[in-house]
């Protein structure tokens, strides 16, 4: 068992409002639920969204229904809620007409819950996104020596809680592929618009090898012989269902700066590694610098989401090619950061002429838990 950085959930729970933990399947939502409901001093009821009784219920918009559904009861847990229909409106019934309740709900796919469920609930709910394991919630069971020591599997394998614990390469490499296979998307194509798995897979790949570069939509729909909408759409769904982390360009509108591409992460380097089958040791792969870069960028936004640090997140390239891979805007001022693997390098004069007062740091394998722990 790992601690997780919320183990106590009792901070985030109010009389009246709901507590909604989100992220990818099989991050451990539902382990975390499980644990805090068995040491909690609550009256609570446990269900799963899956359970056609449940989804009559709370689905129903009965109030007396809800009522006597919660009754007797200081806390309702609803796992997998997303499946649930109307799971927004039937949380509001119950924050709204049984006094004193306390709500957590957990759920996969967020353009369900927190779409169906923020509008219903404004004001009344707390949304906090669970991601898979954090270098700094590892820092709880091992030491620093001990996790830098362990940084190449984390970069091969990713952080999933269960890859982290299996014995063998082999049982973690099965692992990811049936993550991928048979997990990964089912949120995506759950949707009656997403029918075709092996486009999205073909996207997926095609992102894969370009970790850390400009994403041209244009040429991902000329690759994959779809439209640009579609690609648009695609990209948006997947970001939406965990798989995908979108950074924008930084600007303050000089002409110079590129602004509307993107660059796109994987939340697990495990699953970007499933999705091009390369689970080789890092000394013989040619692609080391990508895999850097977007462990350093999930890395520091779980620490972003775990500490509260409110930042905005961009990368920063001109039409010349000068470049800061990871820029984050808060407080006030501008923080760059260039990750370098191999060596440190030279920061970039060009960033700091156009933004003087922007303080910039280059990330590398010395000072790299500085940064993400």
């Amino acid at each position: 068992m790992f601690k997780r950085f919320y183990e106590d959930l009792n901070p985030y729970l109010k009389p009246n409002n709901v507590l909604i933990i989100y992220g990818p399947r099989r991050v451990g939502k539902t382990v975390l639920l499980e644990k805090f409901l068995k040491e909690t001093s609550l009256k609570y009821k446990l269900n799963n969204g899956d359970d056609l009784a449940v989804q009559e219920i709370l689905g129903s918009g009965s109030i007396e229904r809800i009522k006597n559904y919660a009754q007797g009861y200081e806390l309702i847990a609803l796992d997998e809620a997303q499946n649930i229909p109307n799971i927004g409106n039937g949380l509001k019934i119950l924050v709204d007409h049984v006094p004193e309740i306390k709500v957590i709900a957990t759920g996969s796919a967020s353009f369900d819950l927190t779409n169906k469920v923020g509008e219903p609930l404004t004001g009344r709910h707390l949304s906090l996104k669970l991601y898979p394991l954090a270098q700094l919630e590892l820092l709880d069971a091992l030491t620093r020596y001990e996790l830098e020591e362990k940084k190449s599997e984390y970069l091969i394998f990713g952080a999933y809680p269960a890859v982290l614990t299996l014995p063998t390469t082999d049982e973690k490499i099965e692992y990811l592929r049936e993550l991928v296979n048979s997990y990964l998307l089912k949120d995506v194509l759950a949707l009656e618009q997403v029918k075709n798995s092996k486009i999205l897979l073909d996207l997926l790949r095609l992102l894969a090898f370009q970790v850390g570069s400009e994403v041209s939509l244009s040429e991902l729909a000329s690759n994959l012989g779809i439209d640009y909408k579609t690609v648009a759409r695609y990209l948006d769904l997947l970001e939406k269902g965990f798989v995908l982390i979108n950074i924008r360009g930084f600007s303050r509108n000089l002409r110079k700066e590129i602004t509307k591409k993107s660059k796109y992460y994987f939340y697990d380097l495990g699953v970007r590694n499933a999705i091009v089958s390369n689970f080789n040791p890092l000394n013989i792969r040619d692609d080391i610098g990508k895999l850097w870069e977007n462990f350093l960028v999930i890395e520091r936004i779980k620490k972003q989401e775990y500490k509260k640090i409110y930042t905005n997140n961009y990368f920063w390239r001109t039409w010349d090619q000068a470049e800061v891979d990871f820029v984050e805007e808060r407080e006030g001022g501008i923080y760059g950061y260039e990750f370098k693997y191999r060596n440190k390098g030279k920061t970039s004069k060009q960033f700091i002429k156009s933004y003087p007062k922007a303080k910039l740091e280059i990330v590398t394998q010395e000072n790299y838990l500085d940064f993400i722990v």
